[in-house]
């Protein structure tokens, strides 16, 4: 399962996804421009010690993405749709693609892609939610849907627990 996140910029919501990569053998893909330095140091406080477990990629532009990774399915999560995301049957190799903070994703990937992207649910009132948030949401149920491929499901420590 990939991860890509099209120019984040916000640290923290960064490394707490690259975080969650790490921990669900996800790769995470980082479309340029990034607004901050791969050096943030809020970037690496978020993502704790866990780094050196993540596979990322740092990529130019979306279309890059999109070329190497020809053949694959593509999902857009935006507030712009009326699709919900626990409709899609999630693959192994699918793309989870989501936009920066303030904006989103770029409304012309929304209007070529409409068939493909999808929304968590949430109050109307709601402009929507924290990036590294949604990421958790979309992600875990694609792993849940996928039975957590090599994952452990029981805790660290829990056998000392019996």
């Amino acid at each position: 399962m990939h991860i890509v996140m099209v120019e984040p910029e916000i640290p923290g919501n960064t490394g707490n996804i690259a975080r969650l990569c790490a921990a669900n053998h996800i790769m995470l893909h980082l479309v340029k421009p990034l607004g901050f330095s791969l050096e943030n140091k809020y970037l690496k406080r978020a993502g704790l010690d866990y780094w050196p477990l993540v596979d990322v990629k740092i990529h130019e532009n979306f279309e890059e993405v999109q070329k190497k990774y020809e053949g694959h399915r593509f999902f857009y999560l935006t507030t712009k749709s009326e699709q919900c995301y626990a409709d899609i049957r999630f693959e192994k190799d699918d793309l989870l693609v989501f936009g920066k903070e303030t904006k989103g994703l770029p409304e012309r990937l929304l209007k070529q892609y409409p068939e493909f992207c999808f929304r968590i649910p949430m109050a109307d009132k709601a402009r929507s939610l924290n990036l590294s948030n949604s990421v958790a949401i979309v992600s875990y149920e694609a792993l849940r849907q996928l039975d957590f491929p090599d994952m452990s499901k029981c805790g660290i420590g829990i056998k000392n627990l019996k």
